[in-house]
């Protein structure tokens, strides 16, 4: 720990890692808690994959991943509702069906880049090679995603938890799906080089669903979401530079530790206290009887 702490002090790169990590954890866990909530997992999980032909596009055009990411990221989500609303497909086959034919289109236009290394790195994340101008656009990424949130706060709560209310009250329910989309693209595509486009779906849904499990306020959700999110982020970074490891993958194993945590031992949804209240009310049964 000692060592770790010294190198950061040390080198620059480290410095941006975990900084960068850090960012990535707390906007992963702030927009993931309305994607629970709003069982969109499947098209976080679509995004996340069909963004990869926006990333090869800009490789080849020579500009910055994040514009061909956003692009893709939105027509992806656009083209979900349209065979959706105009078909007899439902949202999941709508879903499985475009976000495949996205990817599979990227790894054919990677391949023809010839840039094998950069699919590596895409894919399965390496933020220890992150560089300055990713931080700084993770760095604007999170500012647009927090300040969205806490300025749009009542509206996403109550189109989340009652569209039928926020339609009947004046909120354009569909926009603001489509808005959360958008800051969706936004952080999967901040989150690649931490995670990488197959993991980004992991820290978008698990330390949403570990806050979920704790607790049944909205605020309170997306701040603990955020917590974990950056703890599992410090965590990860550190075993994945001390054991040479894969930085994306530890840090989900990491967020999904305190995920486990969380299902066996939250006081009111943990498996353990639920199943000594059941054994406490049969044994109370018992008695009355």
């Amino acid at each position: 720990m000692i060592s770790f702490y010294q190198d950061l002090l040390n080198y620059e790169f480290l410095q941006k890692a975990l900084f960068t990590s850090i960012m990535v954890g707390i906007i992963c866990g702030v927009i993931g808690s309305f994607i629970v909530l709003r069982g969109m997992a499947l098209i976080g999980d679509a995004i996340s994959h069909a963004v990869l032909p926006g990333v090869a596009i800009s490789y080849m055009l020579g500009i910055n991943f994040f514009y061909g990411a956003v692009v893709t990221g939105m027509l992806t989500a656009i083209g979900i509702g349209y065979i959706n609303q105009n078909s007899r497909i439902k949202n999941d086959s709508a879903i499985g069906i475009v976000f495949s034919a996205a990817f599979a289109l990227g790894v054919i236009l990677i391949g023809k880049a010839n840039s094998s290394i950069d699919l590596n790195r895409i894919l399965f994340g390496n933020v220890l090679s992150v560089r300055t101008s990713d931080m700084w656009m993770t760095l604007i990424i999170g500012a647009i995603v927090l300040l969205t949130v806490i300025f749009f706060y009542k509206e996403l709560l109550v189109s989340t938890f009652d569209p039928t209310f926020a339609a009947a009250y004046g909120l354009p329910n569909k926009f603001i799906h489509y808005v959360i989309m958008i800051l969706l693209t936004m952080v999967t595509v901040a989150s690649l080089q931490t995670v990488g486009i197959i993991l980004v779906v992991a820290m978008l849904i698990t330390p949403a669903s570990t806050a979920y499990l704790l607790t049944n306020r909205l605020w309170v959700m997306i701040l603990l979401a955020a917590i974990f999110g950056a703890i599992s982020s410090i965590i990860g970074l550190y075993f994945s530079f001390i054991y040479n490891l894969s930085s994306g993958a530890v840090i989900v194993l990491v967020s999904t530790a305190f995920f486990l945590i969380a299902f066996f031992l939250s006081p009111k949804q943990g498996m353990l206290w639920r199943s000594l209240r059941t054994k406490k009310k049969k044994s109370l049964s018992k008695i009355n009887l």
